[in-house]
């Protein structure tokens, strides 16, 4: 059926590199994006108050998962964020993605766009999967963006389905994909 393959390499952007998640990244500063209102605003972690021990054990938890694999976002050195995929599913050959640009700073510059093109480029010649699927709150237009620029496409509405905390109401949420084909002849135009 497939298992999880050992990846301690890093995959080399324009202007960011993905590498590993690791514990050593669990710092004062990632703590601080996971419990900030605004970075975790659609993220299913504002829900807990996060600490050293949750965050390391989070990564702990992907690192020695069967299905899944966890990227520190950097960009010059630092670490801006990080970008999951996963759970995999290797029956069907698909899994979800999710990501957090959590250096405000950092915010609005492409970023996240370039990520999940590199986590595209994993998933599909790494790790040889047909489709790659990601969601987006209504509201949440970057995110959005970065999506539909690496050629996904919105295959779904959920109605009133996301809850935003900030504004205390129920809010859309959209359903992307993006299969291996799609991925290359997006690729293939990009050039």
């Amino acid at each position: 059926m497939g298992e999880k393959m050992k990846y301690d390499g890093q995959i080399t952007g324009k202007n960011i590199i993905l590498r590993t998640l690791e514990l050593a990244d669990c710092q004062e500063y990632y703590i601080n994006w996971l419990n900030d209102n605004e970075t975790n605003q659609y993220l299913e972690s504002r829900w807990s108050k996060h600490n050293i021990n949750s965050v390391k054990d989070f990564v702990a938890s992907i690192n020695d998962s069967k299905h899944s694999y966890i990227f520190a976002i950097i960009h010059n050195t630092k670490h801006i964020g990080n970008i999951k995929i996963g759970p995999i599913d290797y029956l069907y050959k698909f899994a979800d993605i999710g990501y957090l640009i959590g250096e405000k700073s950092c915010w609005g510059k492409g970023y996240a766009t370039e990520a999940i093109g590199l986590i595209l480029e994993f998933a599909f010649e790494t790790l040889k999967l047909h489709r790659v699927e990601a969601g987006a709150y209504e509201q949440n237009i970057g995110s959005q963006k970065a999506l539909l620029k690496n050629g996904f496409i919105q295959e779904g509405v959920f109605r009133k389905k996301n809850f935003l905390k900030t504004s205390n109401q129920y809010c859309d949420g959209y359903k992307y994909s993006i299969l291996r084909e799609e991925w290359k002849e997006h690729k293939k135009d990009a050039k």
